[in-house]
């Protein structure tokens, strides 16, 4: 059974509970966010397995996931890009960001989102129950795909999409 670290509102740890669970009652709870851009400039965008129990099928960033409890978040993001996308990764924080969305199916994603940047040299080899496609996208052109059909992109995504410019993300 797979836990999340749950916080308050200035991203303080105040306890821990069952990933689902914390996805039923809408609990905050800490989460990452990792934009990766190969060496062309163009962002890794994955487009989330049918069998995910929220946001399935929705494209998004490179990857998206929760630190273990007692796990740093830099070591977290690590992981998850290694078993997500099969990635070695050196990454940089940017920012956080406080969200809640309804998912639908009685699921509401209610994080506290550290964005993550890093650069991948290689492509991905993903984890079939994680991802069913991918692509590297020019960040303008992402910007217009997200802009023209916003239902075909995880809520958390355009939010991140909404504070900063794809095309002009700090890589080192």
């Amino acid at each position: 059974m797979e836990r999340v670290i749950l916080v308050d509102e200035k991203d303080r740890e105040i306890g821990q509970a069952e990933k689902l669970e914390a996805h039923r009652v809408g609990l905050l709870h800490r989460a990452f966010s990792l934009l990766l851009y190969n060496e062309k400039g163009e962002m890794l965008i994955q487009k989330r397995a049918d069998g995910k129990y929220h946001g399935a099928g929705l494209w998004s960033n490179a990857c998206c996931s929760h630190p273990r409890p007692g796990e740093l978040i830099k070591d977290s993001v690590k992981r998850r890009a290694k078993e997500e996308l099969g990635l070695e990764t050196e990454n940089h924080y940017l920012f956080k960001v406080k969200y809640e969305f309804d998912m639908g199916n009685g699921l509401i994603e209610h994080e506290m989102d550290h964005v993550f940047v890093g650069r991948c040299h290689e492509d991905p080899k993903p984890d079939p129950k994680e991802i069913s496609d991918w692509k590297y996208v020019d960040p303008t052109e992402l910007e217009e795909m997200m802009e023209e059909n916003p239902e075909r992109f995880s809520p958390w995504f355009q939010l991140i999409r909404s504070r900063i410019d794809f095309s002009k993300i700090p890589l080192n």
